[in-house]
């Protein structure tokens, strides 16, 4: 009865070359397609991260123009410019009372001049009074005539000693008039534009603020799908192990079809030989089973994390979208709204250097002025000496003359008293210079604290956030870029790295062919145990993982062995020899 139950299953398992020539084909074109599909998802995969390395190197850069940009401080120099805006309308009230005290100082000056002037028409007076009295006299002559050069001479200088004043005044009323319009437009001019710029270094600094944050997000995100990526690779080991298990499996029926056709083989009895080769082919069956398995396990594992990918990187789109919208509508409006806010502060700024430079033209002609005076002060003081002596000499001249000189007499002594107030409007003015360079002082003091380089500094501070707006915006196209190929290349990986929808069903067919060439008996291995005690340790020979020694030990155990097994190569050589 053994006998015919063996016989039997090896004629229902004895199916011809056709059909495991079919099997064969089927394993190959199985192995082929992992070998194929495995290495195009790992190409994928390396470009893949090769595109998020891309896309963080994009992130440095955003996150360095930021740093560069908070370095630069820019929103600092602008605030910083703003302030100095906002003391405009006091600096020129403080010029304004400058110009005020220097107008006063003036007036001062002008007092005495007129009295110079009215001392010099009765000098001029007095002499020609002395001309016509001593005409009779031939030793008077020469000197009416010579007092009258004098005092013509102090008269011009006095007089161009009045004309400079009369000139600065002129200077002075201008800058007055402009620089009252200015105070009045500051008023109503200077606090909205101050607002609007300090809104605007607010805006920048907020905008600086939120594209960080979102770059840190994004960064995350990209970090995180990087790790991924990383874990999806490593785990591709498993299709270069199903490739090996699958190439083992065709080595055990290699080895199976050669040791039939050898001598041995051929020594054996039909139903030892059906026997044998079932036992071989329910041993491919359990490995190919159980590869499967593993298979089906690992790749679905692959398969859900390369799923994740899909979320993560929607969530990168959006928030690059995002970082688009804030530099993009928002950058654009708030860059422009700036330059007009700047625009407003230049046109201030520039009627501050139209008073500044009146104020500081006044000024300097003032110092000019008040050094052309005290040049003057000497000569009017030279010609009142030069009066004072002649009209002294003629008085003595004139009391050895007795009663013919009294008359000449008594006008020179009017031209000394004269004279001597010469001297007296002289230390006035004298005196009032002193208020005078003062008051010039304090305009050139207050100028130099003023608006001085404002439109430079507003200037620079704009074109610094300009200059760090364009390199953002850049970067940003960039990283733009490198969104959408990210997306792209996981796009691409999902696809390629589904491995279950079509490698899944080869694997699993040709998991379920072998089984149907082993049947679901087991063969009865009595009588084999020389012939697995050769074939056994060849075909476990074969095998680089420990799970695929079990699977064998499993189907053929050591105790079905009679004779003693080959040496088997230890975990660490069969490690070396694998392929992956």
């Amino acid at each position: 009865m053994r006998a015919i139950l063996t016989y039997s299953t090896a004629l229902a398992h004895q199916t011809g070359p056709t059909r495991l020539t079919d099997i064969g084909h089927k394993l190959e074109t199985a192995r082929t397609q992992v070998e194929k599909r495995f290495l195009e998802g790992g190409s994928v995969l390396l470009a893949v991260m090769d595109v998020l390395n891309s896309l963080l190197g994009s992130l440095d850069n955003i996150t360095r123009t930021l740093d560069a940009g908070s370095a630069n401080d820019t929103t600092a120099d602008l605030l910083a410019t703003v302030r100095n805006l906002s003391d405009l309308p006091q600096l020129e009230s403080t010029r304004q009372g400058n110009l005020e005290v220097l107008a006063g100082a003036g007036t001062g000056l002008q007092t005495h001049v007129a009295d110079m002037q009215e001392t010099m028409r009765y000098l001029q007076t007095f002499a020609v009074t002395v001309k016509i009295t001593g005409a009779g006299i031939a030793e008077f002559a020469g000197f009416a005539e010579e007092i009258l050069d004098r005092i013509r001479s102090g008269t011009g200088e006095v007089n161009n000693f009045a004309g400079q004043l009369t000139a600065l005044e002129k200077e002075l009323k201008i800058a007055q008039t402009f620089g009252s319009g200015i105070a009045q437009r500051y008023q109503q001019t200077v606090p909205a534009v101050v607002g609007a710029l300090q809104r605007d270094a607010q805006t920048i600094s907020e905008h600086r603020k939120r594209l960080s944050e979102i770059a840190k997000q994004v960064g995350l995100l990209a970090r995180g799908v990087q790790s991924k990526v990383a874990t999806t690779l490593s785990a591709l080991q498993i299709g270069d192990i199903t490739r090996q298990r699958i190439e083992h499996v065709q080595s055990t029926l290699t080895i199976l079809e050669e040791f039939l056709g050898s001598s041995e083989g051929n020594s054996l009895d039909r139903d030892s030989q059906a026997r044998l080769q079932n036992l071989v082919h329910h041993l491919a069956a359990a490995q190919m089973v159980d590869m499967v398995q593993n298979f089906q396990r690992d790749s679905g594992s692959v398969v859900q994390t390369i799923a994740s990918f899909s979320h993560d990187t929607q969530d990168i789109l959006d928030l690059r979208a995002e970082m688009q919208s804030q530099d993009g509508s928002k950058a654009g409006n708030f860059m422009r709204t700036l330059e007009e806010s700047v625009s407003a502060a230049h046109a201030i700024v520039k009627q501050v250097e139209t008073a500044s430079q009146q104020a500081n033209h006044v000024s300097q002609s003032t110092t000019a002025t008040a050094a052309n005076l005290l040049k003057g002060i000497e000569n009017i003081r030279a010609v009142k000496m030069d009066i004072h002596y002649m009209a002294l000499n003629t008085n003595l001249r004139c009391s050895r003359m007795g009663e013919e000189g009294r008359s000449i007499n008594v006008v020179t002594a009017e031209l000394r008293f004269f004279a001597a107030k010469l001297d007296e409007s002289a230390d006035a003015i004298v005196n009032g210079l002193t208020g005078f360079e003062d008051a010039a002082a304090a305009i050139a003091a207050a100028d130099s604290i003023g608006g001085t380089g404002l439109a430079e500094r507003l200037s620079s501070a704009v074109e610094n956030i300009r200059s760090a707006a364009n390199a953002m915006e850049a970067e940003l196209a960039v990283l733009s870029e490198h969104g959408r190929e990210v997306a792209s290349k996981i796009g691409l990986s999902i696809s390629k790295l589904d491995f279950q929808n079509d490698l899944g069903e080869v694997l699993a067919t040709c998991a379920d062919n072998l089984c149907d060439l082993a049947g679901d008996s087991m063969p009865d291995v009595s009588g084999l145990g020389d012939v697995l005690g050769e074939l056994g340790p060849r075909i476990f020979k074969l095998y680089t993982m420990a799970q695929e020694r079990t699977v064998h030990q499993a189907i053929i155990p050591a105790g079905t062995i009679a004779a003693a097994p080959v040496a088997m190569a230890n975990d660490d050589e069969l490690f070396a020899d694998a392929l992956f």
